[in-house]
């Protein structure tokens, strides 16, 4: 189903330009658009030069705002396609004054047209949406033209750090990633039910917290490429 459009959209994004980066691409099939360069200069934008983490996929902004006022001494670049869904994460940065966060309104097929190879220093996928239906395999963000995409902007030693209440998700993720040569580490089938859940890095958003309260398990993995074990 469609989301409604929220009211005064337009007026909404205008006020947290200064947060936001909106892709205006003509070329609408990202096999060939990609080709086409566009890297932004995330110094110049954030003002300081600090290493990068991204966050696919931010939803509403919990996470990402969080993470990056814990973590002052990161730049975290959160993307989300929904101008609808971002507007929201925007404003939480802004209402929350965190100045080491920007959002990126792009799908994430896109990322190498606006991100330098090897400069990202990690990457979180948060409640992905697991795409359970088999025909739209392809679409799932740990598939591997995703993994792919993902190896060419990380940096040397960088990992993902991924968590899902879908447990289908979960075990194709695990294929996925080993079949793109990543090796896995601390994997978990209910991260609170590990030390995990005491870390600062352990941050619950208003999704989780749901599934939490119905009694559902998290699962959690991390996951680094081979050769740079």
């Amino acid at each position: 189903m469609r989301m409604r459009k929220k009211k005064h959209l337009e007026d909404r994004l205008k006020g947290v330009e200064k947060y936001l980066f909106s892709s205006q691409i003509e070329d609408r099939n990202f096999n060939t658009a990609v080709n086409e360069k566009e890297y932004i200069d995330f110094n110049s934008w954030f003002g300081t030069e600090k290493p990068l983490y991204l966050e696919i996929g931010c939803g509403k902004g919990r996470f990402a705002v969080t993470y990056a006022k814990t973590h002052p001494d990161i730049n975290l670049i959160a993307v989300e396609k929904e101008a609808n869904v971002i507007v929201s994460a925007c404003e939480l940065a802004e209402n929350e004054n965190v100045e080491n966060v920007r959002f990126l309104k792009i799908s994430a097929e896109y990322l190498e047209k606006y991100i330098k190879p090897d400069s990202i220093s990690g990457i979180f996928l948060n409640f992905s949406c697991p795409f359970p239906k088999k025909r739209y395999a392809s679409h799932r963000l740990t598939s591997e033209n995703f993994l792919k995409i993902y190896k060419r902007i990380m940096k040397k030693g960088a990992e993902i750090h991924q968590k899902t209440d879908n447990m289908g998700f979960f075990e194709f993720s695990i294929e996925q990633f080993s079949y793109c040569g990543f090796a896995l580490k601390n994997v978990s089938l209910d991260v609170h039910k590990t030390d995990f859940e005491e870390s600062d890095e352990n941050i619950i958003t208003e999704y989780e917290n749901r599934f939490m309260n119905l009694g559902q398990p998290i699962y959690r993995l991390e996951a680094y490429i081979k050769q740079y074990s």
